[in-house]
């Protein structure tokens, strides 16, 4: 399984985290790597393990999915991560987003839509959003400085803004538009200060809001 996606499970109730090995253990391009019961396991593993994509939830004892995701930022781990939750309120996914989460999806989730949303976020993609909770993240975005900043971002970085907004991994922006990826990871950062945001979520978030999409 050298190919496969290495995934680490982050959640405090053990029958979670065994429903989730089960079935991912049977994907042929899945391999769970670790299991952790808090954030703080999470991170500590995270950095020992290196996995690809880390299945977090967000109401944990002691360090939380929302404070484990700050940490993996700071830390700057490559691991993308998509939350896994029970609780559908706006107030307990965005931050969860804006901490820097790829994504969420509920826990009774279809199991074969899981496997699929885990390929996605791997490969670079922003998970779509459910409507109220993306127009709740886009309406924070719009109060705060990125929103008048258009002007400030060169054609190519428009090119570039409206790739992310697509779902498009930096290796496939670099293709379709004759880069390398160290040119478009150069460009991802540009946007990302120019406009004041901080990941790529909220940056194909406000490129969807501002008709840069394709």
């Amino acid at each position: 399984m050298a190919d496969a996606i290495k995934v680490l499970l982050v959640d405090d109730h053990q029958v979670v985290r065994r429903g989730l090995r089960t079935f991912l253990e049977v994907q042929d391009d899945i391999e769970v790597v670790g299991e952790a019961a808090d954030g703080a396991e999470g991170v500590a593993l995270a950095g020992e393990l290196q996995p690809d994509v880390i299945l977090m939830d967000v109401k944990m004892p002691g360090m939380d999915g929302v404070e484990a995701l700050r940490r993996l930022r700071e830390l700057d781990h490559r691991a993308r991560v998509l939350v896994v939750t029970s609780f559908t309120e706006q107030r307990t996914v965005i931050p969860a987003l804006r901490a820097g989460a790829a994504g969420y999806v509920y826990k009774d989730i279809d199991p074969d839509a899981l496997a699929g949303a885990i390929r996605s976020v791997h490969a670079g993609h922003v998970l779509l959003l459910q409507p109220e909770v993306a127009g709740a993240l886009l309406s924070q975005e719009e109060s705060g400085s990125g929103a008048g900043r258009a002007g400030s971002l060169t054609e190519r970085e428009r090119e570039v803004l409206g790739l992310i907004a697509d779902g498009r991994a930096n290796r496939e922006i670099a293709r379709a538009l004759v880069l390398s990826e160290k040119t478009v990871k150069t460009h991802v950062s540009n946007i990302l200060m120019k406009l004041d945001l901080a990941d790529r979520t909220q940056a194909a978030l406000w490129a969807v809001r501002h008709g840069l999409s394709g």
